[in-house]
């Protein structure tokens, strides 16, 4: 494969790649280049968030360079402060090392485990000594650190910072002086903590590493970034089932955003795709491709199979139209009440009547009945509602702007 090719896999999904020139020059080299990603083990399971810079990895593997997957078991003790609008509380050394052999275990989901070197940073970052940080604290000032967005908007806001915040872009940028990093990937919120390992690299006499950053994907609301704490997530190991669920839950336009960072399909069949829909098949086509693929990628072809079967059998087999038209209807951000939301899809005629519905057992949400008038569905997905035995809808929630 030609280096212009190379490139177009390595640029494909990517939001920034900081510098180009840089980078083709290393691979000009002929060289395998030494990429790392880091993950801190703030917590058990990874998420398809997770995954869009794993599979940029997975991409760096197969085009023959050598992946480097770093558990921040150190750095996880100062806490990641990137987008954060108050200190991250540390965690213990027990729950690091418990989180990080779960991690380990989960990203050869993803990564060729013969083509992978996992590394803790403590290796490096326990032989600094206090002498050694004080030196490597020297390298910055406290405003170059004040650049960084969430530490401006705190010290703006006057909300504290502490500082030992302040060691964590440090830390993750000696990360890769110790580990000669060729390149480095993070999420777009990584940005800051990505530049000052270059800059590092270039005091230590090292030829500074390529940044790649991945767009950070939103959770099955919409809106935010996919988050466990925000239940806005679709776990790697959730089961088959409630991952198919999720991911048909995704509404027709955050549908795409997932397919372009996610799947491993060609960028041509991926157009294909959409010109299909233009021309009006149905996004759920789609969709059930995809989650499929999600789903044979983290269990196996025939737990995905069971996946669409069973989604088959609660829909189509209910006589659940599956080609209803998809309505938006935007809500507050707290989510939309389920008797407003049966009113305005046309379902119900009033609030009321629905909620007379609900007290008859006969209201369902993607075929599970509603007992509770006071539910409220998240924003960001799909629902497709039922009243009765004739009566469906499919509706997509929106925040009001």
């Amino acid at each position: 494969m030609s280096h212009q090719a190379d490139l177009e896999v390595i640029r494909r999904g990517a939001h920034e790649l900081i510098v180009e020139a840089d980078l083709v020059r290393k691979l000009a080299k002929g060289k395998p280049l030494r990429v790392k990603a880091g993950f801190d083990p703030t917590a058990p399971d990874l998420h398809l968030g997770h995954t869009v810079v794993l599979n940029k990895m997975r991409q760096f593997q197969e085009l023959g360079h050598h992946v480097m997957f770093l558990i921040g078991d150190f750095t996880g003790m100062i806490g990641d402060p990137s987008g954060r609008n108050a200190t991250r509380p540390p965690l213990t050394p027990e729950q690091i090392a418990e989180n990080a052999e779960t991690y380990k275990a989960q990203v050869f989901k993803v990564l060729d485990a013969d083509r992978t070197e996992v590394v803790f940073n403590s290796t490096w970052c326990n032989q600094l000594g206090a002498s050694g940080m004080i030196r490597l604290a020297g390298t910055s000032t406290v405003a170059r650190m004040l650049e960084r967005d969430d530490f401006s908007k705190r010290f703006a806001e006057q909300r504290p910072i502490s500082i030992h915040e302040f060691l964590y872009p440090l830390m993750q940028g000696y990360d890769s002086v110790a580990m000669k990093a060729d390149v480095e990937l993070g999420g777009t919120d990584q940005k800051f903590n990505l530049l000052v390992g270059r800059e590092l690299q270039k005091h230590y006499g090292q030829e500074p590493q390529v940044i790649l950053t991945m767009p950070l994907l939103e959770g099955l609301d919409g809106v935010n970034k996919m988050s466990k704490s925000l239940g806005n997530y679709v776990g790697i190991h959730d089961p088959a089932e409630e991952m198919f669920g999720k991911l048909m839950s995704v509404s027709d336009e955050l549908m795409w955003r997932y397919v372009e960072l996610l799947s491993f399909e060609s960028l041509d069949t991926i157009a294909g795709w959409k010109r299909s829909v233009a021309e009006g098949q149905n996004p759920r086509d789609i969709k059930v491709r995809f989650a499929q693929e999600i789903i044979a990628r983290f269990h196996d072809r025939a737990a995905a199979a069971r996946a669409l079967e069973e989604f088959e059998a609660r829909f189509r087999h209910g006589e659940i139209p599956h080609d209803l038209p998809e309505q938006v209807i935007e809500v507050p951000a707290e989510g939309g009440a389920i008797g407003q939301v049966l009113k305005s899809s046309g379902v119900c005629p009033s609030a009321s009547e629905a909620f007379r519905m609900i007290e008859q057992g006969g209201v369902k949400v993607n075929g599970e009945k509603v007992a509770d008038k006071g539910l409220r569905l998240p924003a960001g997905s799909t629902y497709v509602l039922q009243v009765g035995k004739r009566k469906f809808a499919r509706v997509s929630l929106r925040v009001v702007p």
